[in-house]
C-alpha cells in the first residue's frame, strides 16, 4: 500500500458547515473519548463533487460496545457485519468500526467461492481503507484538522472521474457480487467511467448475483431504479449482463417481443420515474414491477383464457405464476406485490363505462395507479388512446357531467326480457 496522503482544506474545499451537526456530535464525542473517528465514504465523495450527501457515515477505532458506552443512544445491529446506529429521535447516523483483512476465525468467515459470510475482524484505519470497495469511497475526513486522508489514490480517481476497485477486481466481486450493481449505480449517478480492470470481469461474474438473497436484491433494485437515473441504469445493466439476473422474465420479454411496444413501455416508465424523483415526487416500487412483468403476465392471461377460464380469473392466475417466478430473483414484499397485482387486474375495468361501474371505479384506492398504468400503455403504442382520453376527461368533470358522459358512452338500457315464470 502507498503512503497516506493528507489533503488540506485549501486543496479540497470541504467546509465544516457542510457536515451534518449530528455527525459532528458523534465525531467530537468519540475523539474526546480517545478514539479515532472520521467521516467516510459517500459523504466525503459527494461533498468533493459538490453534491449534497444523503448519509453521513462514520468510521472509528471504537468497537460497537465502546461506541454505545460513549453514546448511550446507540443500537448495535447486524451479525454478518456489526454496526452501531447512533439515534437522534427517529433519525440515526451509522458508525462502523475499522475493519481488517479476514482471518480464519468465525468473525471473518469466507465461503468456498470467496463470498464474505462474517465481517467482524477489526483493524486500523489503513486496513479499513483497503477493505472498502471503490477508491472514491475510501476517503476519510478528519473534522479536527480539516484534512482528507487518502490511502488508495481516491482523490486522483475523483479528478479523473473513474471508478476503480481496491485490490483484485475478480476477488472483490466474488467477496460480494452486489459490488457489480454498485458499480453500475455509481456510473449512472456520478457520470463516472469504469477503470478497465474493474470493468473486465463483470460480464463473466454476473451469474454470481444468483447467490445473493432475493430480499437484498430488492433493496438494491430500488437503489438502482429509484435514484433519478433509471433510464441510464437500465441501459448499463443490460450492457453488462446484470439486468437478466434481477429481472429474467423481463429480459426474456425484451428478446422475444418483436413489435417494440414492451420496450417502449419500460423506457416510458423509467423516464417518468426519473422525472418524478428529480421533481421530489413519490414513487411506488409496485409500479416498477407492474411494468417490468406486464408482457409475461399478459401472455399468461391469454393462455389461461384460451383454456376456457374467465378474463379476471385468467389474469389472477397469470399474476400468481409470474410473481412466484420473479421472487426467486428479486423478492417483492407482499405490501408491494399486492398493489402490483391490483394494477394488473384492474386494467380490464377501463372498458366498462356504465354509470354505476365507472363511478365506483374512480373511488377505488388503486384507481390512480391503474389509470396511470393504462395511460402509460397507451403512450407506448397500445391501442388504448380513446380509453385514456375518456377516463382523463371523466375525472375532471362534475358529478352531473359525469352522468351525462356515462350515458353517452352506454346509451343502451338493458332490461330483463320475457315474462316472469308464475309460481306454481
Amino acid at each position: 500500500m502507498k503512503n497516506i496522503v493528507r489533503i488540506p482544506f485549501s486543496q479540497h474545499g470541504i467546509n465544516e458547515r457542510q457536515i451534518c451537526k449530528k455527525a459532528q456530535i458523534i465525531l467530537n464525542a468519540l475523539t474526546k473519548a480517545g478514539y479515532e473517528a472520521y467521516l467516510v465514504g459517500g459523504a466525503v465523495r459527494d461533498l468533493l463533487l459538490g453534491k449534497q450527501p444523503k448519509d453521513f457515515d462514520i468510521a472509528t477505532s471504537a468497537h460497537p460496545e465502546q461506541i454505545k458506552k460513549v453514546l448511550p443512544s446507540t443500537r448495535i445491529i447486524g451479525r454478518r457485519f456489526r454496526l452501531a446506529h447512533v439515534h437522534f429521535g427517529r433519525e440515526f447516523i451509522e458508525v462502523a468500526t475499522f475493519r481488517a483483512p479476514h482471518d480464519k476465525s468465525d468473525k471473518g468467515l469466507v465461503s468456498n467461492d470467496g463470498r464474505i459470510i462474517h465481517d467482524n475482524v477489526y483493524g486500523t484505519i489503513a486496513e479499513d481503507a483497503l477493505r472498502r470497495d471503490f477508491t472514491i469511497n475510501a476517503l476519510f475526513y478528519d473534522l479536527s484538522t480539516g484534512e482528507i486522508l487518502d490511502f488508495v489514490d481516491g482523490m486522483q480517481d475523483i479528478e479523473q472521474r473513474q471508478l476503480r476497485l481496491i485490490g483484485d477486481p475478480s476477488r472483490r466481486y466474488r467477496e460480494d457480487p452486489v459490488r457489480m450493481l454498485r458499480a453500475i449505480r455509481f456510473m449512472a449517478k456520478l457520470g463516472f467511467s469504469l477503470e478497465p480492470e474493474t470493468k473486465s470481469p463483470i460480464r463473466e461474474l454476473s451469474p454470481l448475483l444468483s447467490t445473493i438473497a432475493p430480499a437484498r436484491l430488492f433493496d438494491e433494485s430500488l437503489k438502482l431504479f429509484h435514484s433519478g437515473y433509471a433510464v441510464l441504469t437500465f441501459s448499463l445493466l443490460r450492457k453488462y449482463l446484470l439486468f437478466s439476473c434481477l429481472f429474467p422474465l423481463t429480459e426474456q420479454s425484451l428478446k422475444e417481443e418483436e413489435s417494440g411496444l414492451f420496450l417502449n413501455l419500460v423506457m416510458s416508465a423509467l423516464n417518468n420515474t426519473d422525472k418524478r424523483i428529480q421533481g421530489n415526487k413519490p414513487v411506488n416500487p409496485a409500479f416498477l414491477f407492474a411494468v417490468m412483468l406486464w408482457h409475461q403476465v399478459k401472455k399468461g392471461e391469454i393462455m389461461y383464457r384460451e383454456m376456457g377460464n374467465p378474463e379476471l380469473q385468467s389474469m389472477h392466475m397469470a399474476a400468481s405464476d409470474i410473481l412466484t417466478c420473479q421472487v426467486k430473483s428479486v423478492a417483492i414484499p407482499r405490501r408491494f406485490s399486492n398493489i402490483t397485482r391490483e394494477i394488473w387486474t384492474m386494467q380490464g375495468r377501463f372498458q366498462f363505462k356504465a354509470c354505476r361501474r365507472a363511478l365506483n371505479f374512480i373511488e377505488n384506492k388503486r384507481f390512480r395507479a391503474a389509470y396511470d398504468f393504462m395511460c402509460l400503455r397507451a403512450s407506448s403504442g397500445e391501442p388504448l388512446e380513446e380509453d385514456c382520453e375518456w377516463w382523463t376527461l371523466f375525472q375532471s368533470l362534475s358529478s352531473e357531467d359525469q352522468l351525462t358522459m356515462c350515458n353517452a358512452a352506454s346509451p343502451q338500457k338493458y332490461k330483463r326480457s320475457g315474462r316472469r315464470r308464475r309460481r306454481k
